[in-house]
C-alpha cells in the first residue's frame, strides 16, 4: 500500500515506482531519494515475496500478475533466477542504506538493493 504522496498525481507516483522497482529486478540496486527508497522497498518485497511463493513451479495465475507488471525477459529472470535465492528468507527482500545529503538540493539519498 502506497503512504507518500512523493509530490506527484496518483498516474505519475505508479508509473515512477514501476520503474523503480523494474530498475531494481533488473540491477540489483539502485540509488534514489530516501523516501522514494521506503516506497520502492515496500513493493519490490512484495513482488519477491510473490517470486518466492512460485517456487520451481509457478502457477499460471502467479505468472500473469507477474506479466502485468514486469516485460516477459525480467518476469522470467525473477522467476527462474532470483525466485530460488529468495527461499531461505522469511522477508525482508530489500535493504534501504542510507547515504547522505544530495550535493544539489541536500535530499536524503539512500541505496536501495535485493538481499538473496
Amino acid at each position: 500500500m502506497i503512504k507518500r504522496k512523493l509530490g506527484r498525481n496518483t498516474s505519475h507516483r505508479m508509473l515512477m515506482l514501476r520503474n523503480l522497482v523494474r530498475s531494481l529486478f533488473t540491477y540489483g540496486k539502485i540509488k534514489t531519494t530516501y523516501f522514494k527508497a521506503k516506497e520502492l522497498s515496500a513493493l519490490a518485497d512484495g513482488y519477491a515475496a510473490l517470486a518466492k511463493k512460485g517456487g520451481e513451479n509457478p502457477s499460471l495465475s502467479l505468472k500473469r500478475k507477474m506479466f502485468a507488471f514486469f516485460d516477459e525477459d525480467l518476469t522470467k529472470k525473477i522467476l527462474v533466477d532470483m525466485s530460488p535465492k529468495f527461499m531461505d528468507r522469511n522477508g525482508g527482500f530489500t535493504r534501504v542504506t542510507k547515504l547522505g545529503p544530495r550535493r544539489g538540493d541536500a535530499s536524503e539519498m539512500a541505496l536501495v538493493e535485493l538481499i538473496f
